[in-house]
């Protein structure tokens, strides 16, 4: 219990912001259309600019970046065929069973990247970059073909492809990795701006978490606390258990449990809208994550640490 007050010392200003992002949009201040002109701002700018910044001036030599994948395969792997496998006892049709996925698999970047700074520092950030660079495009190809299978997506390979190449924050990864292992780093005074934008990132971008919950249409509960103890706690497990045959070291160990832990992403919600899936339910689903991880998230840090 030693690490309780770090962990709500970095958490709580964190959830704050996201409660407060919620109680500004319900309030409607400062109007309509500002919340998703922020979302989009923080999302092809700012946070790409943290990622560039951060991974560029690594040293990713320090890192165990081949069990970090090996662990976060196994991890997707096996949540899929977990989710396939309850799939009769869900009893949910074809969109409702990808919101399900969705909800299951999906991380909220945002989040993650603020509390891998917070709780593990300036190193954990790094690994946390990693991380995203290898997950977020395995995520989003599981995603699109749950989707195709199961709720009348039409998304083709080229499609898919077209998407993932021009996802800001893969290209933010990979231009960062790119510069960092060509030598090149930051030059002409670049990283002095890219730590400006990356300093407006993750404050604007969990007061747009919270602008982004939906507390209407809660519905079906059961699925709800079935497919959030899914993400929020046995996710975590398996990811604690693949580390210990894997062993990539006690921070990535950390931050990869920490990521397994997150609450679920609006970015779900788009692709289920956009491909034919149940989007109020995938809406509610990272409401009550988000909620919940209030309480897990914490308790999952204490364990970790």
């Amino acid at each position: 219990m030693n690490n309780l007050p770090l962990v709500l010392g970095a958490l709580g200003p964190i959830f704050t912001l996201i409660l407060l992002g919620l109680g500004l949009q319900r309030l409607g201040f400062p109007g309509e259309g500002f919340w998703p002109a922020v979302e989009r701002f923080t999302y092809f700018l700012l946070f790409p600019a943290l990622l560039v910044h951060r991974l560029a001036l690594a040293r990713l030599g320090e890192y165990a970046v081949g069990p970090v994948a090996a662990v976060i395969v196994a991890q997707l792997l096996g949540m899929t065929a977990l989710a396939y496998a309850l799939r009769p006892w869900l009893k949910v049709d074809g969109p409702a069973f990808s919101s399900v996925y969705q909800g299951a698999i999906r991380f909220n970047t945002y989040v993650g990247l603020a509390v891998a700074l917070a709780v593990f520092h300036a190193k954990g950030g790094t690994v946390a970059a990693l991380v995203m660079a290898i997950m977020i495009p395995l995520i989003n190809v599981l995603c699109v073909l749950v989707l195709n299978a199961h709720a009348g997506g039409s998304a083709t390979v080229g499609g898919v492809a077209r998407a993932l190449i021009t996802n800001p924050l893969i290209l933010a990864c990979l231009t960062g990795i790119g510069l960092n292992l060509s030598g090149i780093g930051l030059p002409w005074g670049s990283a002095a701006v890219l730590e400006i934008l990356a300093r407006a990132a993750l404050p604007l971008g969990l007061l747009a978490v919270g602008a982004g919950l939906r507390l209407e249409g809660l519905r079906r509960p059961g699925l709800l606390a079935t497919t959030s103890a899914l993400k929020l706690l046995v996710l975590p497990a398996l990811v604690a258990s693949l580390c210990w045959i894997v062993q990539p070291g006690p921070l990535e160990t950390a931050v990869l449990v920490t990521f397994a832990a997150l609450p679920g992403a609006s970015t779900a919600y788009i692709l289920a809208r956009q491909l034919g899936g149940d989007a109020p339910l995938i809406a509610a689903m990272v409401t009550v994550e988000t909620a919940a991880a209030l309480v897990t998230l914490p308790a999952v840090l204490l364990w970790v640490m």
